[in-house]
Protein backbone atom coordinates (compact mmCIF):
# COMPACT_ATOMS: atom_id res chain seq x y z
CA UNK A 1 0.00 0.00 0.00
CA UNK A 2 1.23 3.56 -0.79
CA UNK A 3 2.40 5.39 2.33
CA UNK A 4 0.12 8.31 3.34
CA UNK A 5 1.34 11.83 2.20
CA UNK A 6 1.50 13.85 5.27
CA UNK A 7 1.08 17.72 5.35
CA UNK A 8 1.24 20.43 8.33
CA UNK A 9 -2.26 20.89 9.72
CA UNK A 10 -2.32 24.43 9.21
CA UNK A 11 -1.63 24.62 5.50
CA UNK A 12 -4.67 22.38 4.75
CA UNK A 13 -6.30 23.59 7.28
CA UNK A 14 -7.12 27.10 5.53
CA UNK A 15 -8.38 25.14 2.40
CA UNK A 16 -11.30 23.17 3.94
CA UNK A 17 -14.79 24.46 3.99
CA UNK A 18 -15.00 25.84 7.50
CA UNK A 19 -19.05 24.92 7.95
CA UNK A 20 -21.47 22.01 5.74
CA UNK A 21 -21.29 18.80 5.45
CA UNK A 22 -17.75 17.47 3.44
CA UNK A 23 -16.34 14.23 3.18
CA UNK A 24 -12.39 15.44 3.79
CA UNK A 25 -9.89 12.36 2.87
CA UNK A 26 -6.85 11.30 1.10
CA UNK A 27 -7.83 10.00 -2.27
CA UNK A 28 -6.30 9.20 -5.55
CA UNK A 29 -7.37 8.07 -8.66
CA UNK A 30 -8.75 4.55 -7.89
CA UNK A 31 -8.34 4.58 -3.71
CA UNK A 32 -9.21 6.32 -0.61
CA UNK A 33 -8.26 5.96 2.88
CA UNK A 34 -10.36 5.71 6.02
CA UNK A 35 -9.36 5.16 9.76
CA UNK A 36 -10.77 2.98 12.33
CA UNK A 37 -9.23 2.27 15.42
CA UNK A 38 -9.24 -0.84 17.27
CA UNK A 39 -6.72 -2.87 20.42
CA UNK A 40 -3.52 -3.78 19.16
CA UNK A 41 -4.12 -7.33 18.53
CA UNK A 42 -6.49 -6.79 16.27
CA UNK A 43 -5.00 -4.25 14.54
CA UNK A 44 -1.41 -6.45 14.05
CA UNK A 45 -3.47 -8.78 12.63
CA UNK A 46 -5.26 -6.47 10.30
CA UNK A 47 -1.43 -4.97 9.15
CA UNK A 48 -0.29 -8.54 8.18
CA UNK A 49 -2.90 -9.99 6.40
CA UNK A 50 -3.36 -6.41 4.63
CA UNK A 51 -7.31 -7.11 5.74
CA UNK A 52 -9.64 -6.67 8.95
CA UNK A 53 -10.02 -10.39 10.24
CA UNK A 54 -8.91 -13.10 12.61
CA UNK A 55 -10.22 -14.57 16.01
CA UNK A 56 -10.69 -11.48 17.78
CA UNK A 57 -12.78 -9.76 14.75
CA UNK A 58 -15.99 -9.85 14.54
CA UNK A 59 -18.10 -9.92 11.35
CA UNK A 60 -21.31 -9.89 13.35
CA UNK A 61 -21.28 -6.45 14.51
CA UNK A 62 -21.27 -2.78 12.91
CA UNK A 63 -17.96 -1.29 12.40
CA UNK A 64 -17.60 2.20 11.39
CA UNK A 65 -14.86 3.94 9.21
CA UNK A 66 -13.97 7.59 9.09
CA UNK A 67 -12.04 8.84 6.17
CA UNK A 68 -11.40 12.02 8.33
CA UNK A 69 -8.47 11.53 10.56
CA UNK A 70 -9.06 14.39 13.15
CA UNK A 71 -12.41 12.81 13.05
CA UNK A 72 -11.00 9.57 14.08
CA UNK A 73 -8.44 11.12 16.48
CA UNK A 74 -11.19 12.72 18.55
CA UNK A 75 -12.99 9.14 18.55
CA UNK A 76 -10.27 7.18 19.98
CA UNK A 77 -8.71 10.43 22.16
CA UNK A 78 -5.77 10.22 19.72
CA UNK A 79 -5.08 6.78 20.26
CA UNK A 80 -6.07 6.47 24.18
CA UNK A 81 -9.21 5.13 24.55
CA UNK A 82 -9.22 1.59 25.25
CA UNK A 83 -9.59 -0.47 22.68
CA UNK A 84 -8.68 1.94 20.68
CA UNK A 85 -5.06 2.24 21.25
CA UNK A 86 -4.15 0.95 17.77
CA UNK A 87 -4.95 3.55 14.37
CA UNK A 88 -5.75 1.86 10.90
CA UNK A 89 -5.34 3.63 7.61
CA UNK A 90 -7.39 1.12 5.41
CA UNK A 91 -7.26 2.46 1.59
CA UNK A 92 -10.24 1.06 -0.40
CA UNK A 93 -11.18 1.32 -3.50
CA UNK A 94 -12.94 4.29 -4.87
CA UNK A 95 -15.64 2.66 -6.04
CA UNK A 96 -16.10 0.13 -2.91
CA UNK A 97 -16.55 3.63 -0.93
CA UNK A 98 -19.20 5.01 -3.70
CA UNK A 99 -21.50 2.20 -3.30
CA UNK A 100 -20.94 2.26 0.70
CA UNK A 101 -22.10 5.94 0.64
CA UNK A 102 -24.88 4.79 -2.39
CA UNK A 103 -26.56 2.30 -0.06
CA UNK A 104 -26.31 4.50 3.20
CA UNK A 105 -29.56 5.35 5.43
CA UNK A 106 -29.31 8.24 8.03
CA UNK A 107 -28.79 6.66 11.43
CA UNK A 108 -31.69 9.43 12.34
CA UNK A 109 -34.76 10.44 10.43
CA UNK A 110 -34.31 12.99 7.37
CA UNK A 111 -37.85 14.04 6.12
CA UNK A 112 -36.60 15.78 3.22
CA UNK A 113 -35.46 11.61 2.37
CA UNK A 114 -38.32 9.73 3.58
CA UNK A 115 -42.11 10.54 3.49
CA UNK A 116 -42.47 9.04 6.69
CA UNK A 117 -40.91 7.70 9.75
CA UNK A 118 -42.33 3.93 9.17
CA UNK A 119 -40.31 4.15 5.69
CA UNK A 120 -37.26 5.06 7.39
CA UNK A 121 -37.26 2.39 9.57
CA UNK A 122 -37.77 0.00 7.08
CA UNK A 123 -35.19 1.40 5.13
CA UNK A 124 -32.89 1.36 8.06
CA UNK A 125 -33.79 -2.30 8.48
CA UNK A 126 -32.69 -3.55 5.53
CA UNK A 127 -28.93 -1.69 5.03
CA UNK A 128 -26.18 -2.87 5.51
CA UNK A 129 -24.83 0.95 6.11
CA UNK A 130 -25.69 3.29 8.34
CA UNK A 131 -24.51 7.21 8.50
CA UNK A 132 -23.91 9.75 10.50
CA UNK A 133 -22.80 13.38 10.31
CA UNK A 134 -21.12 14.61 13.33
CA UNK A 135 -19.40 18.42 14.46
CA UNK A 136 -16.27 17.95 13.02
CA UNK A 137 -13.54 18.91 15.87
CA UNK A 138 -9.75 20.54 15.72
CA UNK A 139 -6.92 18.55 16.76
CA UNK A 140 -7.78 20.21 19.84
CA UNK A 141 -10.70 18.20 20.62
CA UNK A 142 -12.96 21.45 20.28
CA UNK A 143 -16.10 21.49 17.56
CA UNK A 144 -15.74 23.30 14.53
CA UNK A 145 -18.96 24.28 12.32
CA UNK A 146 -18.21 21.75 9.69
CA UNK A 147 -19.90 17.98 9.37
CA UNK A 148 -18.03 14.56 9.51
CA UNK A 149 -19.09 11.96 8.42
CA UNK A 150 -18.81 8.58 9.26
CA UNK A 151 -20.39 5.03 7.90
CA UNK A 152 -21.36 2.08 10.01
CA UNK A 153 -20.58 -1.20 7.75
CA UNK A 154 -22.61 -4.68 9.06
CA UNK A 155 -23.43 -7.60 6.76
CA UNK A 156 -22.71 -8.41 3.68
CA UNK A 157 -20.93 -4.61 2.59
CA UNK A 158 -18.46 -5.33 5.96
CA UNK A 159 -17.52 -8.20 4.02
CA UNK A 160 -17.37 -6.57 0.66
CA UNK A 161 -15.59 -3.73 2.55
CA UNK A 162 -12.86 -6.65 4.31
CA UNK A 163 -12.49 -8.97 1.42
CA UNK A 164 -13.25 -7.26 -1.98
CA UNK A 165 -12.30 -3.34 -1.78
CA UNK A 166 -9.46 -3.34 0.83
CA UNK A 167 -6.15 -3.07 -1.06
CA UNK A 168 -4.06 -1.89 1.86
CA UNK A 169 -3.88 -1.65 5.70
CA UNK A 170 -1.04 0.62 7.43
CA UNK A 171 -0.69 1.08 11.24
CA UNK A 172 -0.59 4.30 11.67
CA UNK A 173 -0.23 4.10 15.37
CA UNK A 174 3.70 5.61 15.89
CA UNK A 175 2.29 8.64 13.71
CA UNK A 176 -0.62 9.04 15.88
CA UNK A 177 1.53 8.75 19.32
CA UNK A 178 4.36 11.33 17.81
CA UNK A 179 1.93 13.80 16.77
CA UNK A 180 -0.09 13.71 19.95
CA UNK A 181 2.94 14.69 21.63
CA UNK A 182 3.63 17.67 19.52
CA UNK A 183 0.51 18.91 19.75
CA UNK A 184 0.71 18.59 23.76
CA UNK A 185 4.08 20.26 23.77
CA UNK A 186 3.40 22.63 20.89
CA UNK A 187 0.02 22.93 20.01
CA UNK A 188 -1.31 22.50 16.33
CA UNK A 189 0.82 25.36 14.79
CA UNK A 190 3.43 22.14 14.12
CA UNK A 191 1.14 19.50 13.62
CA UNK A 192 1.66 16.86 10.56
CA UNK A 193 -1.18 14.75 9.56
CA UNK A 194 -2.37 13.11 6.41
CA UNK A 195 -2.76 15.28 4.00
CA UNK A 196 -6.70 15.54 3.09
CA UNK A 197 -9.12 17.11 0.44
CA UNK A 198 -12.52 17.20 -0.33
CA UNK A 199 -13.56 14.14 -1.45
CA UNK A 200 -16.76 13.97 -4.00
CA UNK A 201 -18.15 10.61 -5.01
CA UNK A 202 -19.05 9.86 -8.86
CA UNK A 203 -22.31 10.28 -8.11
CA UNK A 204 -24.03 13.86 -8.15
CA UNK A 205 -27.16 12.77 -6.82
CA UNK A 206 -26.32 9.92 -4.69
CA UNK A 207 -24.12 12.79 -2.37
CA UNK A 208 -27.04 14.85 -2.52
CA UNK A 209 -28.80 11.95 -1.08
CA UNK A 210 -26.44 11.64 1.71
CA UNK A 211 -26.26 15.14 2.09
CA UNK A 212 -22.99 16.36 1.11
CA UNK A 213 -22.46 19.86 0.37
CA UNK A 214 -21.44 21.33 -2.69
CA UNK A 215 -18.09 22.88 -2.36
CA UNK A 216 -15.90 24.29 -5.34
CA UNK A 217 -18.39 23.00 -7.85
CA UNK A 218 -19.71 25.61 -10.36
Amino acid sequence: MDKLILEPYTAQATRWPAAGRHVLAQFDAETIVVYQAYRPSIARHAALHRRLGGPEFSFGRMSWIKPNFLWMMYRSGWGTKPDQEAVLAIRIQRAGFDAILAAAVPSSFVPELYPSQEAWKEDLQRSDVRLQWDPDHDPSGAPVARRAIQLGLRGAMLRRFAEEWTVGVEDISELVAEQREVLRGRGDRELVIPQEEVYRPADAEGARRVGIDRWGVE
